[in-house]
C-alpha cells in the first residue's frame, strides 16, 4: 500500500502581508514639525507697552529683566508674591492657560531699538524716579533661537537624514531571517504554496516526454517517498534542465511546481547578484534556511549560469570575485555537512558548457536531463497544445505545420500559433486557416513582409532563378535535403528570399552527404551564372555556411586525404583562447583544401543545373508567378525524385507515413536557412504575396 502523501501543513506567511505604515509616520512627522514652529512662534506672556513696563517698575513687581539681543524683545517676569494680586492674575489666565502660574517670562516687550538703547532708557529711568540701586532689577542679555531659525540652518541635514531613515525603512520590509544590514541578504524567491498555487500541469507540457517522466519521478518520490526507499534509493539532491532557449525548461519546472504537493521555491539566477560584497553568499544561505524550514520542497534556479560560471576564468590575479563566493555558498549549501536531505534542487540554463565541474558532480545535480528541439513528432504534439484554444478552421493540419517548422523550439511554435491568430483577426475571419498559418510561419523566419518594397524586375528575376537552382540541386542530389517551402517574397531588413529545408533524422554524415549538401547550398550561386552569365550578392548566406562546412570537413571531422585523420577541435578550450593548435604550413594547406573542396561542389552544381536546366526554367517561372511553392508543387512540375527513399517531409505528412508511429525523438538535426539576399538597391517592390 503506497504511503499517503506526507502531511505537513503548507503554513502560509504568518499574518499575511504586513502593512505599510511608512507613509502615516512621514505624515506624523510632518504635522509634528509644523506644530511645534507654531507653538515656537507663538509669545508664552501678555504683550505690553513701555509705559506699563514703567509702571511695574515702579512697584518693584519684577523680579528680572531678559532683554533678548537677536530677537529685539524684552521678557519680564514678575515676582511670585506680585502673581497673586488680581490685575495681574486675571490678566494671565485670559492670555494664557499653559503660561500662568510658570516661572515666566509673564510679559513681552517686542520691537524695542536695540539692547544697548533699552539699557539706557531703564536706567535713565530708573535714576529720575530715584529707585535705589540695591532694589532696581539688574537688565540681562540673552540670544534664542526659534524652530524656524533652527530648521533654516539644519534644514539641508534634516532632510538628508530623513531621505536615508526613509530608504533604510523601503530596504529593510519586514523583519525576518538574513537580516544583516538593511535586509539586503534576504532571499528574493517567490514561494508557491496550497494559498498560491501554480496552475500549469504535465498536461500542459508536450513534446517533452524524457524529460517530463525524469521530473515526475521527482515529484512522485516527495509524494511516496518508500515506493523507492524500500528498495535502498535515496532521493536525488538536484536535477539539471539542459537544453536550447525557448525549449520548455522554464514550463516544465512550472509544472513541477503545479503538480507536486510541497511549496515550490522560485528565482532567477540573477537574484543573487548585488553590489554589495557578501549579499550573493548571504541570501543563498537564506533561501536554504527558509527552504529547510518548509522541508519537504522544492527551489528551482532559472539561469544557473549567472552563478554558477567556472571559478577562475576572467578573473584578475589576487582580485575577489563576488560571485565566486555566490557559487561557493551554493556548493556547501547543496553538498556539505549541514545539508538536509529535504531540499531537491531544479535548475535551468541554457549554457551547460560554462559551468563549474563541482555543481555539476553527483550529489548536488544527480540528474541532468538534456530538453533538445523537439522532432517531427513532439513538434506536432506542442502544435497540438497552443492550437487548443484557438477558433481553427477545419484544414488545419498539425501534422503539415510541424512538417513545416522544422528546427522550431515550443516557444517559436507558440508564436506561430499567435501570429496566425492575430493575422486572421486582422483580415476579419472568423477562424484561423491554413493560409494564416503560412503567413505566420513566414512572418517568423523571413521577418515582416515587405509589400512595399520596390525591386526592380531584373532583381526579382535573380531571386528567382537562385532559389530554383537550390530546389532543383536539392531535388536531384540523393543525400541533400529537398526544400520545404522556397519563397521570394521579400522579408525582414536584407532577405529577398529564404529557403526552408526538412533534414533527415540522424546523428552521423558521411562525407557524400556533406558533399551534397555544399552543392545544394551553391546551387543558387550556380543558377545565376548559368542563366545570367554573371553573378551576385545574395549568395552571402550560402558562402557563409558552405565555408564552415568545409572547414569543419578539413579540420573538426578529420575527412580531408592530404590533413589526414586530425581534429583540431578542442570541445574544453578555453573562450580566452586565441593559439592556433597548427602550424602555419597546415594553416595554408587547409585553406587550399577547403578551397579545393568548394570548387568540387560548384562545379557539381553547374554541371547538374546545367543538364536540368529545363526544370530550372519551369521552377523559376513558377517562383515569379506564385512567389511560394512547396515540395507537392515540385513534383507536379518536374516529377518525383530519382531516388526510392521517400523525403522525411513526405513521409511525414502522408497518411500512411511516419505520423502513424512514434519516430525516435529528439534525433532530428534540423536548420532553417533564410537565404539573405543582399541588395544593395535602395528600391523597393510591391511584391504581393499571391500564395
Amino acid at each position: 500500500m503506497p504511503d499517503s502523501p506526507r502531511k505537513k501543513n503548507i503554513i502560509p506567511k504568518a499574518g499575511g502581508k504586513k502593512p505599510n505604515n511608512q507613509v502615516w509616520i512621514f505624515i506624523s512627522l510632518i504635522i509634528v514639525v509644523f506644530s511645534i514652529s507654531i507653538f515656537s512662534n507663538q509669545s508664552t506672556g501678555v504683550i505690553i507697552t513701555m509705559k506699563r513696563f514703567e509702571d511695574m517698575v515702579k512697584s518693584k513687581d519684577i523680579q528680572s529683566i531678559v532683554v533678548i539681543t537677536n530677537q529685539k524683545t524684552v521678557e519680564v517676569t514678575l515676582k511670585n508674591e506680585a502673581l497673586q494680586n488680581a490685575k495681574y492674575k486675571t490678566e494671565l489666565e485670559n492670555q494664557d492657560f499653559f503660561s500662568f502660574g510658570s516661572q515666566g517670562p509673564h510679559y513681552i516687550i517686542k520691537n524695542i531699538l536695540s539692547a544697548e538703547d533699552f539699557k539706557d532708557d531703564y536706567i535713565s529711568f530708573v535714576e529720575k524716579e530715584k529707585i535705589p540701586e540695591d532694589e532696581a532689577v539688574r537688565v540681562q542679555f540673552d540670544e534664542k533661537t526659534t524652530f524656524i531659525e533652527l530648521l533654516g540652518s539644519y534644514g539641508f541635514l534634516i532632510i538628508i537624514v530623513l531621505f536615508f531613515w526613509l530608504m533604510m525603512r523601503r530596504m529593510t520590509g519586514n523583519s525576518g531571517p538574513g537580516g544583516q544590514i538593511f535586509n539586503i541578504g534576504k532571499s528574493k524567491a517567490a514561494l508557491f504554496d496550497a494559498d498560491n498555487k501554480v496552475k500549469i500541469t504535465f498536461d500542459n507540457v508536450a513534446g517533452l516526454d524524457e524529460a517530463k517522466e525524469e521530473v515526475q519521478e521527482i515529484v512522485e518520490f516527495l509524494r511516496n517517498p518508500s515506493k523507492f526507499t524500500k528498495l535502498g534509493g535515496k532521493i536525488p539532491k538536484g536535477a539539471l534542465l539542459v537544453g536550447p532557449p525557448g525549449t520548455g525548461k522554464t514550463l516544465l519546472a512550472k509544472a513541477v511546481a503545479g503538480e507536486a504537493a510541497v511549496p515550490f521555491f522560485s528565482l532567477s539566477g540573477s537574484d543573487f547578484v548585488e553590489m554589495f560584497v557578501g549579499v550573493g553568499a548571504a541570501r543563498v544561505r537564506d533561501l536554504f534556511k527558509q527552504a529547510k524550514e518548509k522541508a519537504p520542497c522544492i527551489v528551482f534556479i532559472d539561469e544557473i549560469d549567472a552563478i554558477g560560471r567556472s571559478r577562475g576564468k576572467g578573473q584578475m590575479p589576487g582580485s575577489n570575485d563576488e560571485r565566486e563566493n555566490t557559487l561557493n555558498s551554493l556548493l556547501v549549501e547543496m553538498d556539505g555537512f549541514a545539508t538536509d536531505s529535504g531540499v531537491i534542487i531544479l535548475a535551468a540554463t541554457n549554457r551547460p558548457d560554462v559551468l563549474d565541474q563541482a555543481l555539476l558532480r553527483p550529489g548536488r545535480f544527480d540528474r541532468q536531463i538534456s530538453i533538445d528541439k523537439p522532432d517531427l513528432v513532439g513538434r506536432e504534439a506542442i502544435f497540438k497544445v497552443h492550437l487548443a484554444p484557438i477558433k481553427m478552421d477545419k484544414d488545419i493540419d498539425a501534422k503539415k505545420l510541424a512538417a513545416q517548422t522544422p528546427g522550431f523550439a515550443g516557444a517559436e511554435i507558440a508564436n506561430v500559433c499567435n501570429e496566425a491568430a492575430l493575422i486572421a483577426a486582422r483580415r476579419d475571419k472568423k477562424a484561423v486557416d491554413m493560409d494564416d498559418f503560412q503567413h505566420a510561419i513566414d512572418r517568423v523566419i523571413g521577418g515582416l513582409e515587405k509589400k512595399n518594397k520596390l525591386i526592380s524586375p531584373e532583381e526579382k528575376k535573380i531571386v528567382a532563378y537562385h532559389e530554383a537552382g537550390h530546389a532543383v540541386a536539392g531535388w536531384f542530389l540523393e543525400h541533400a535535403d529537398p526544400l520545404v517551402k522556397v519563397s521570394i517574397v521579400p522579408r525582414g531588413v536584407a532577405a529577398l528570399g529564404y529557403a526552408q529545408y526538412l533534414p533527415k533524422e540522424q546523428f552521423l554524415y558521411q562525407t557524400e552527404q556533406l558533399m551534397d549538401e555544399m552543392c545544394m547550398t551553391l546551387g543558387g550561386r550556380a543558377a545565376e551564372e548559368i542563366i545570367f552569365n554573371k553573378i551576385s550578392t545574395g549568395a552571402l548566406s550560402d558562402l557563409e555556411r558552405v565555408t564552415k562546412v568545409a572547414y569543419s570537413i578539413v579540420t573538426v571531422y578529420g575527412m580531408n586525404d592530404k590533413i589526414g585523420h586530425v581534429s583540431y577541435y578542442d570541445s574544453k578550450q578555453s573562450e580566452y583562447n586565441y593559439s592556433k593548435p597548427y602550424s602555419d604550413a597546415t594553416a595554408k594547406t587547409i585553406d587550399e583544401e577547403v578551397k579545393k573542396i568548394i570548387d568540387e561542389a560548384y562545379q557539381r552544381a553547374i554541371k547538374l543545373l546545367t543538364e536540368k536546366k529545363d526544370k530550372l526554367e519551369i521552377i523559376a517561372q513558377k517562383l515569379l508567378e506564385k512567389e511560394i511553392i512547396f515540395q507537392s508543387d515540385l513534383e507536379g512540375l518536374i516529377g518525383k525524385r530519382p531516388f526510392e527513399k521517400q523525403t522525411t517531409y513526405a513521409a511525414y505528412t502522408s497518411p500512411n507515413g511516419l505520423g502513424k508511429e512514434k519516430t525516435a525523438p529528439d534525433t532530428e538535426k534540423v536548420t532553417t536557412e533564410v537565404e539573405a539576399e543582399s541588395s544593395k538597391s535602395d528600391d523597393v517592390p510591391n511584391t504581393e504575396d499571391k500564395n
